[in-house]
């Protein structure tokens, strides 16, 4: 991996972690800026523990060394999670402000997976 790759990943790894941890903590404790937008996008408010507990799991997943498939899986949880924001705010006729979040978020996770370092890439049979 070139340096500048790795400068990529872990800037990258490092705004991904803080996005998606402030944002679980913030789903977790049922912010009300948080229960309104989920009740604005149709979704229940016990939505917000689910998303935001697998949120602060997969940070944890993806900044422990090793478990090279259990990353593969976050960045997947990750990106799923993120475009599913992105197209409800959209089915809603949200502004891009509302919308601009995940999609940096989900910029990041490709990002990410992109430039992962060897030791953490799933080497299939």
């Amino acid at each position: 991996m070139t340096k500048r790759n790795k400068i990529i990943y872990w800037v990258a790894t490092l705004w991904l972690a803080l996005g998606m941890l402030s944002t679980g903590i913030v789903q977790v404790i049922k912010m009300k800026e948080e229960v309104d937008m989920m009740a604005h996008l149709g979704y229940p408010a016990y939505f917000l523990t689910i998303i935001g507990v697998w949120k602060i799991l997969g940070v944890m997943a993806i900044l422990i060394p090793k478990f090279p498939l259990l990353k593969e899986w976050t960045y997947a949880g990750f990106f799923f999670a993120m475009s599913g924001a992105i197209f409800s705010h959209l089915a809603c006729d949200d502004s891009a402000k509302e919308f601009f979040g995940p999609t940096l978020l989900l910029v990041l996770v490709v990002v990410f997976w992109y430039f992962r370092p060897a030791e953490r890439k799933v080497i299939s049979a």
